[in-house]
């Protein structure tokens, strides 16, 4: 019943930049967190930025300084502004969302479906 989509995934060119939007959709009572995770073709999953429900947000040491997590609550959806983009960037990126759904009231996490992000030299 909740429904977390990525777009803006592509390929790039080093120190070209890539905005990815997420969108949550369904019954929704009230989103918490809301986040960006990569992972890499034999790499673990790991946090690139999270963003809270009072706007604070954090960063993965990699990407400080060059990616910028933002989210409109009335649209459900949270971005990540990626710039000065490295080879080292790429990888699928994941959203996700602490969510608290309408028909039990229970919050929960849910993740998005990926998208491809992908930085030549």
């Amino acid at each position: 019943q909740v429904q977390l989509v990525e777009s803006g995934g592509g390929l790039v060119q080093a120190g070209g930049s890539l905005r990815l939007s997420c969108a949550a959709s369904g019954s929704i009572f009230s989103i918490s967190g809301m986040g960006w995770y990569r992972q890499a073709p034999g790499k673990q999953r790991e946090l690139v930025a999270a963003i809270n429900s009072g706007a604070g947000t954090n960063y993965a040491d990699s990407v400080k300084g060059r990616f910028t997590i933002s989210r409109d609550n009335a649209k459900n959806t949270v971005y990540l502004q990626m710039n000065s983009l490295k080879p080292e960037d790429t990888a699928v990126y994941y959203c996700n969302a602490d969510i608290t759904v309408r028909v039990d009231l229970f919050r929960k996490t849910y993740w998005g479906q990926g998208t491809q992000v992908t930085v030549s030299s």
